[in-house]
Formats: C-alpha cells, structure tokens, sequence
C-alpha cells in the first residue's frame, strides 16, 4: 500500500497519489461539514415552526440525528487523516526547519494550517464526543451552538489552509517534499 501512495498523483501537480487523495479527501469533509450544518439548520427551523412543507417535530428529530451522524462521519474521517497523512509529513519535512525558515511560505502556510488545525481538531473530536455523551458530566456544555460553529469555523478555515499547503508544496514548489 506504501507503494501506491508513493506513486504519481491523479490531479496534474507534482503531488504523489497521497496528497492527491488527501486533498480530495479534505474537501469532501468539508462538504460533509457543510451538509451537517445545513442539517441542522433545517432542524432548528422546524422545531420554531418555520417549516416551508408543515412538517413537525419528528422530522427535526431525524433531521437532527442525519445531522449527528454526517458530522461525526466527517470528524472520524478528518481524525483518520490528520493522524495518518498530516502529522508524518509534517514531523519529517517542516518540523526540522523551524525556526529558522519560518517566513518561508513553505513552513508558514504549513504551521499555520496546522495551528488552526490542531484547535479544530479538538474542538471538533470533543463535540462530537460530547453529542454522543462520551465525555464525563462535568464537561457537558448545555449550549452546542457556539462549540459546533466555533468547530464549523475552524474546520473551514483548515480546509482552506490545506489547500494552500497542497498549492505551496505541490503546484508553486519546483522541488516538492517526497519520500524515498
């Protein structure tokens, strides 16, 4: 399997085959992100009455559970591949060069995606732990609107930063980061 993430990528750029199906990957959480808020959105407007088709509170209340289960398909996707495709590049071709190439677009962008991605990784894995009650009590918010918009947020801002560190590594790079 090493072999094929190694191999040419599908999307024209310098990329091998894994960053190629990151950054797909990437956007289809994103999109997934999306339709979960439109979910949810939709839900909350039912349950004020603001139905357009008269629908009532069952239809919120699967509308809410689509919501739960499309969100919490996109963090465990996200969380798959932070963990498997983002955290190794990043220890073996930015890492080493910090602090000192900082103000390379190549560290910059790359830190940066995973500063804000680092925040969202939390913020979004306790969310979601949170909505399926995983998390102790204590650490129950009563309110999921501003964590999950915070976590919304947070996610889009790191799909577009990735897409930056796809452009600065793979497309503007003569030389892109591989391994042997």
């Amino acid at each position: 399997m090493t072999e094929l993430f190694h191999r040419p990528g599908f999307l024209g750029t310098a990329a091998n085959f894994a960053a190629d199906t990151t950054l797909v990957l990437l956007l289809l959480v994103a999109a997934l992100f999306t339709i979960g808020a439109y979910l949810a959105k939709k839900a909350q407007a039912i349950e004020r009455g603001r139905s357009p088709d008269g629908l009532g509170p069952e239809r919120a209340r699967v509308l809410f559970r689509h919501h739960r289960r499309v969100q919490t398909t996109g963090v465990i996707l996200s969380t798959v591949l932070v963990l498997w495709m983002m955290l190794l590049p990043y220890r073996d071709f930015v890492a080493p060069g910090l602090p000192a190439l900082w103000a390379q677009p190549f560290y910059l962008v790359t830190t940066v995606h995973a500063v804000i991605g680092f925040f969202a990784f939390l913020i979004g894995n306790f969310v979601v732990l949170r909505g399926h009650r995983l998390v102790p009590q204590r650490l129950r918010f009563a309110d999921y609107k501003p964590w999950m918009r915070a976590a919304y947020g947070l996610y889009m801002a790191t799909m577009l930063l990735g897409v930056g560190v796809y452009v600065v590594w793979f497309v503007t790079n003569p030389n892109p980061p591989v391994y042997r």
